[in-house]
């Protein structure tokens, strides 16, 4: 049993997790896409778990209640890029593009979402490589392949052989805070960490970094509340 359903309305699906390191049952609610797992002991019996997500229904509702509604990308919409608005309208031709002051879309209802989001992943990696570069280039390093992904548990990572790899949704956040997820995945390349060295790089690059990886942790969900499928 990987999975249990708490009856009501709506129902609420929760991921069981058994873990080596877990020594007690423990529940997350992630603020990014709402899913709800548990985490068990390896010997835990399914039966306490199960009692367990009884006892703990209403904080795990409460929780939910908490997350943004989803918003979609569609015709009418406001979508943000770089942290700044642009109404969705709809136009000629066969790609998404933002002109003047909004974001026009070719007119195929169907498409819409879809059309959008590829502008977003274009734009995404085209600004996180601009700011990579200029950030390998003020902390003396470089790095390998870059890609992007829709990622759910973090905006960025690096690798020991030096990859980066970024959420393409930080596109939408402001421009100074996609730059901060830059330069904090570039610095992994000088320690992979996050001791007090590792801080010191950013805050080298970066000295105002503090405010925007705390809007990340306030506001970062409303970025995957967007839905283009």
């Amino acid at each position: 049993m990987d999975q249990a359903i708490l009856d009501g309305d709506p129902p609420v699906s929760v991921l069981l997790r058994r873990s080596a390191r877990a020594r007690r049952l423990s529940l997350r609610v992630s603020r990014l896409d709402g899913r709800v797992t548990l985490s068990l002991p390896p010997r835990a019996s399914e039966r306490a778990a199960l009692a367990f997500l009884r006892e703990k229904e209403s904080w795990i509702r409460a929780n939910l209640e908490m997350l943004p509604e989803d918003r979609i990308a569609q015709i009418g919409a406001k979508l943000p890029v770089l942290g700044q608005e642009y109404e969705i309208v709809a136009g000629k031709g066969r790609v998404a593009r933002i002109e003047d002051g909004q974001m026009v879309v070719p007119q195929a209802p169907n498409m819409v979402g879809a059309r959008l989001e590829a502008f977003l992943k274009l734009q995404a990696k085209t600004r996180l490589r601009e700011a990579s570069d200029k950030y390998a280039q003020a902390l003396n390093t470089n790095y390998g392949r870059l890609t992007i992904r829709d990622t759910r548990s973090r905006w960025g990572s690096c690798t020991s052989e030096g990859n980066l790899m970024y959420s393409w949704r930080l596109v939408m956040a402001p421009a100074a805070v996609l730059d901060y997820v830059a330069a904090h995945e570039v610095a992994h390349r000088l320690e992979m960490n996050h001791s007090d060295r590792f801080w010191a790089h950013v805050a080298r690059v970066c000295p105002d970094f503090a405010t925007h990886r705390d809007w990340l942790r306030t506001e970062g969900q409303l970025l995957h509340a967007w839905r283009f499928k």
